[in-house]
């Protein structure tokens, strides 16, 4: 019987670990973000980047995803979703398929994409990829856009 407990619980602990793969933070499981976005009645935002070779999605991990002032926020108001698309890390058939097709979905442009998306997947805003202003411009920004969304 323990060794059954066991089992279970290592399961569970390998499904968290699943949707929680991405950068600190970051779910990775499409449908355990919207669940969780659903749930706990906030949006998704959904950051479309190449974590190993794009330049730019790299600059604003660092810049604005790493910084105190955005994860305190973001903890708070959002569910993070990391959608990569990397050419050197292996990602599981099943998330790399995920990937492609939410990158088909809802990539606008370029790398990075990032949107912010109601619990169902709908955007409510546009790509927020480049925006100037470093961590206080992106809280500022979502802030907005969650006070605008929750209006209508």
């Amino acid at each position: 019987m323990k060794t059954l407990l066991r089992s279970f619980a290592l399961a569970a602990v390998s499904l968290s670990s699943f949707a929680f793969a991405g950068s600190e933070g970051w779910m990775t499981d499409w449908e355990a973000a919207k669940a969780k976005a659903k749930a706990e009645g906030k949006p998704i935002l959904i950051n479309i980047t190449g974590s190993d070779w794009c330049t730019w999605c790299i600059k604003l991990e660092k810049t604005v995803f790493q910084k105190a002032a955005f994860k305190e926020f973001a903890a708070k108001n959002v569910i993070l979703m990391e959608v990569d698309l990397p050419k050197k890390k292996e990602l599981t058939p099943e998330l790399k398929k995920q990937n492609e097709a939410l990158k088909d979905q809802y990539l606008m442009g370029g790398f990075p994409t990032v949107l912010l998306l109601d619990a169902e997947g709908k955007k409510i805003s546009g790509d927020l990829g480049e925006l100037e202003g470093g961590p206080d411009a992106y809280v500022k920004t979502i802030g907005e856009l969650i006070e605008k969304a929750k209006a209508k």
